[in-house]
């Protein structure tokens, strides 16, 4: 994993995160998912520097187009983001989630 990846992680993991069980470097079909949440069926991508480059964003859309076809949402993370600003990063993750509170379900 990458260093922004395994930030995220320390927040993630074990169910940290409002009690969701975010798995990492998750299979899904033909695409490994840096990270997953099943109860509300998101993805998160960290995203570094190659993926500002058109190639790269074209086989990112491409990625997130195939997932959300199979009822997954893509959050896609900038890893400057997450190594910068935890809370910002997880502030976009709740937004991605639909979060509204304790007790709200997801959008």
């Amino acid at each position: 994993m990458t260093p922004s990846e395994i930030a995220l992680w320390r927040v993630l993991r074990a169910n940290r995160f409002h009690g969701l069980r975010f798995r990492r470097q998750h299979p899904f079909g033909r695409y490994i998912l840096d990270f997953y949440c099943d109860r509300a069926k998101l993805a998160v991508e960290v995203d570094g520097g190659v993926h500002q480059h058109e190639a790269q964003m074209m086989q990112d859309a491409a990625r997130d187009a195939w997932v959300a076809q199979h009822g997954v949402r893509t959050l896609r993370l900038p890893a400057r983001l997450v190594l910068e600003n935890i809370d910002a990063a997880l502030g976009l993750i709740e937004a991605g989630l639909g979060w509204r509170g304790p007790g709200y379900p997801f959008g």
